[in-house]
């Protein structure tokens, strides 16, 4: 499944910068063929010790990550929902992407200028998250036009429609987000083609001073993920080798890039989990939502696979490593048959029977 992270944030907050760090790590295409690569976008591995573990076990060919994409969204600057700068091109692009990574800057340069000649990441969330409510404010006007036309058939999904448009302008011009308002599950069905922007998952990177890269700074994120990272150290760590990369870090006393932790905070926004597959072909870990059953899982693989699913032998990932393996788990009893209503579980070793 693609998934794309927009980075969103004002110019000169760093935003460039480290989308640049991601891309020069961007697993190699050729792994890929299903996986298109724009100019401005980077498909990049989510970081998972457990492949390496499943590996030594089994010995395969390869080993391949699963990805998450970071779309680099150009700069936004005040007026961006009436057409200021390129703010067109900058609503265009973050309604393509399944989650935001607000970019803002924490960090003091006299070098770089900041577009409101002052470091205020406060002030910046609030010039972004305005500008992209005003954008769902003229969206969601005019969808409630011709919802409020529709209502008068008295139709309950007309209705159920309109109510919950009128709830989403309520909260949008009080300078509140759609994705605070509560909706029955009949209005969500009525309104599943109602892509707003700030109905879409986010969290914040806070660009911090080099000699902060892994302290999150005191800031009221409104409960989403914050992760703390400096845009400059990951430059230069994308620019050694993965030993010098090691020293660097080991050197500044922290444990793991900051890259890795904003790629996994990414994926864990967007409610997913990774399953695996294991052979002498490949150790490859897979991407599905939270909740997700076994046939959707399959699914993933090959879309044959969940149209023909049987069954499913699932061993957890524990079971695997603790049996040296599929054989060892069979053995022990750890490994299970599945069917149809299975729910996936995070670090499920899996092999799909399927008729196709």
């Amino acid at each position: 499944m693609s998934l794309k992270i927009g980075i969103v944030g004002l110019p000169n907050v760093g935003k460039s910068t480290l989308f640049t760090a991601l891309t020069k790590q961007q697993v190699d295409a050729a792994n890929f063929p299903f996986c298109t690569i724009d100019p401005n976008v980077g498909c990049v591995p989510v970081p998972d010790e457990r492949l390496q573990t499943l590996a030594n076990i089994v010995n395969p060919e390869q080993i391949l990550p699963t990805t998450i994409e970071f779309v680099d969204i150009a700069g936004l600057v005040r007026g961006a929902s009436k057409g200021e700068g390129l703010g067109n091109k900058f609503l265009s692009h973050i309604r393509e992407v399944d989650a935001i990574a607000h970019v803002l800057r924490f960090f003091e340069d006299g070098d770089i200028t900041h577009v409101n000649n002052k470091v205020d990441p406060k002030e910046d969330l609030e010039t972004i998250e305005t500008e992209l409510q005003l954008a769902d404010l003229s969206t969601v006007e005019t969808m409630l036009h011709k919802a409020e036309k529709d209502e008068k058939s008295g139709a309950q999904e007309a209705k159920d429609r309109a109510e919950a448009l009128r709830a989403f302008q309520t909260a949008l011009a009080d300078g509140i987000n759609a994705s605070t308002v509560k909706l029955s599950d009949d209005q969500k069905e009525a309104c599943k083609d109602v892509r707003l922007l700030t109905r879409k998952p986010s969290f914040i990177v806070a660009n911090v001073a080099e000699d902060r890269s892994d302290q999150a700074p005191e800031f009221e994120s409104g409960g989403r993920e914050l992760v703390p990272i400096s845009a400059k150290v990951e430059a230069e760590l994308s620019e050694l080798d993965p030993e010098e990369a090691k020293a660097f870090l080991e050197e500044l006393g922290v444990p793991e890039t900051g890259l890795a932790r904003l790629i996994r905070t990414a994926y864990t926004t967007l409610d997913l989990l990774t399953f695996f597959t294991a052979g002498e072909k490949e150790v490859r870990a897979w991407t599905v939502q939270t909740g997700a059953l076994a046939p959707e899982a399959a699914g993933v693989i090959h879309s044959d696979f969940e149209e023909h699913f049987i069954r499913a032998e699932v061993i957890g990932y524990e079971d695997f490593v603790a049996g040296n393996g599929e054989k060892g788990a069979r053995e022990s009893g750890t490994m299970r048959m599945e069917g149809k209503d299975y729910v996936m579980n995070d670090g499920d070793v899996c092999h799909f029977h399927h008729g196709a």
